[in-house]
């Protein structure tokens, strides 16, 4: 389908022709027209534009804020409590690895009548595998001393580029925002026992990514948009990931697959890691 405003490059190696500084303005043009009738194809498009730029491959450094609301089943008021951790990702030749750095967790103790509790977020083992190429995903997950590798393929949202921008540790980025249906974790007290349970969830994600690496990866929402994410909030601002260090050299020997675990598909894992 043609664009509404025919976009034309001429002697684009030649002439040495700075695209990625014309990017910005592109994107917002073709949010405004091109974004309308198909999404997808006006993601794919700049997705190609964007590798036209520098960087292609590193290694970042994120710290996630959660807000959680623990209700005590004795009809009192939820507890509030904050949990901070640090994840790393690692990105090179088309794939990246996320994983949580677990020396580096964080929290608030969580008091009520004189008990003191903590709460256990996921195995510190998890493991994200994304090859971009082949649009997979490999997770590797742990729920106690069980273990589990769940592959599934990129799943990709309806996303809508909006005109804002902002600097992200010296990375010019864009805003996006699309919706989420998933499942949300909540913790529960029954019976004197902290318990995770899983609820369905509708929430609002903003993400801001930068075209200056143009590689889709980030937290969460992988292979989706044309630029690392380096920012995103979800549940109203109740869970934030922040970049807070980007490297120009990835640790490629992390960059690989999970293997250890039984492998299982994502419909299953619920089930499989409650037994």
């Amino acid at each position: 389908m043609p664009l509404k405003s025919p976009l034309t490059f001429i002697n684009l190696i030649q002439r040495c022709v700075n695209l990625y500084s014309k990017l910005p303005d592109l994107v917002l043009k073709l949010n405004k027209t091109y974004y309308e009738e198909d999404l997808t194809a006006g993601l794919s498009l700049l997705i190609a534009m964007a590798s036209l730029a520098q960087q292609k491959e590193g290694k970042v450094t994120y710290e996630r804020n959660t807000q959680m609301s623990i209700n005590i089943n004795n009809g009192a008021e939820p507890i509030q409590h904050i949990r901070k951790d640090k994840f790393e990702l690692n990105f090179a030749n088309n794939q990246m690895v996320w994983q949580q750095l677990p020396e580096d967790i964080q929290e608030e103790p969580v008091s009520n009548g004189g008990m003191v509790f903590r709460t256990v977020g996921g195995g510190g083992d998890d493991i994200v595998f994304i090859d971009f190429e082949k649009s997979r995903k490999v997770e590797g997950r742990e729920f106690g001393d069980k273990k589990f590798i769940v592959t599934d393929s990129i799943r990709r949202n309806n996303w809508r580029l909006s005109e804002e921008t902002k600097t992200i540790l010296g990375y010019q980025c864009r805003k996006a925002t699309t919706e989420r249906i998933a499942k949300r974790t909540t913790m529960m007290m029954e019976n004197g026992k902290m318990e995770r349970r899983e609820v369905d969830d509708t929430s609002e994600v903003v993400a801001w990514f930068t075209l200056s690496i143009p590689v889709p990866a980030g937290p969460d929402f992988q292979g989706q948009l044309p630029g690392l994410i380096l920012e995103m909030e979800m549940n109203d601002g109740k869970m934030v990931y922040r970049a807070v260090e980007v490297k120009e050299k990835p640790n490629k020997n992390a960059i690989k697959e999970p293997t250890k675990g039984k492998k299982l598909l994502p419909r299953n894992l619920v089930q499989s890691a409650s037994k």
